[in-house]
């Protein structure tokens, strides 16, 4: 039988290293002097006449009242929603957009913006510098989101962190999932399902945030 040829590195492979550093790095400078901010979830499909868009603006907007800058993905639907409450109420808005085979052009409220072209630098910049993850309804990509922070958090690789889901009805059947499927077996911890909270309204996931960071001293970097 012959055995597989070791793969040796291509020079393609060897800039790539180079781009995927130049993404790091400015992600790093440009968002480690932001200060605390909350970072949200959500479908890029969801229309600004659905009801979830509106909550999102408004948790935005609450969001920058308590002195937290937004940071969503840059596209449209929630990410435009976030990034239009926080630069409607005059905060920091910040989009960390991805370049895809299908184009995801920048949302017009976004002040601060920045490019990836790999999603796991991406993701390291949705986490590195929040001190919040609202989840909104949303499809693979959201879900992606949310069970890598939820993954984080269990195995202590972030700092504990609020993990807010927002609209209830739209996550009872995970959860019913979660609970059935996967805690009654035994794959998760019971406690493993107290690492998120599951809110209907923007002023009820402020409160857990601030009540979360009332009994510590700073809005915490994680990572």
């Amino acid at each position: 039988m012959e055995l597989p040829r070791q793969v040796m590195p291509s020079q393609d492979d060897t800039w790539r290293l180079f781009r995927i550093m130049a993404e790091f790095v400015e992600g790093f400078e440009t968002l480690s002097r932001i200060g605390p901010c909350v970072t949200i979830f959500g479908s890029a499909r969801t229309k600004t006449t659905e009801t979830c868009y509106k909550l999102a603006v408004e948790m935005a907007a609450l969001a920058v009242e308590n002195r937290y800058g937004v940071i969503s993905g840059g596209g449209p639907g929630i990410m435009e929603a976030a990034n239009k409450g926080a630069k409607q109420a005059g905060g920091v808005s910040i989009g960390l957009n991805i370049q895809l085979p299908y184009e995801q052009k920048p949302n017009r409220y976004i002040k601060t913006l920045l490019n990836f072209r790999h999603f796991f630098c991406r993701k390291v910049m949705f986490l590195k510098y929040t001190s919040a993850v609202i989840v909104f309804p949303g499809g693979y990509g959201t879900l992606d989101e949310m069970f890598e922070t939820l993954t984080l958090i269990q195995t202590h690789k972030v700092s504990h962190l609020p993990l807010v889901l927002m609209c209830r009805d739209y996550w009872k059947g995970l959860i019913a999932w979660l609970e059935k499927d996967m805690r009654g077996p035994g794959y998760i911890d019971p406690g493993d399902l107290d690492l998120f909270y599951v809110v209907d309204k923007p002023k009820d996931a402020i409160r857990i945030i601030n009540e979360f960071y009332s009994k510590r001293d700073v809005k915490a970097n994680f990572m």
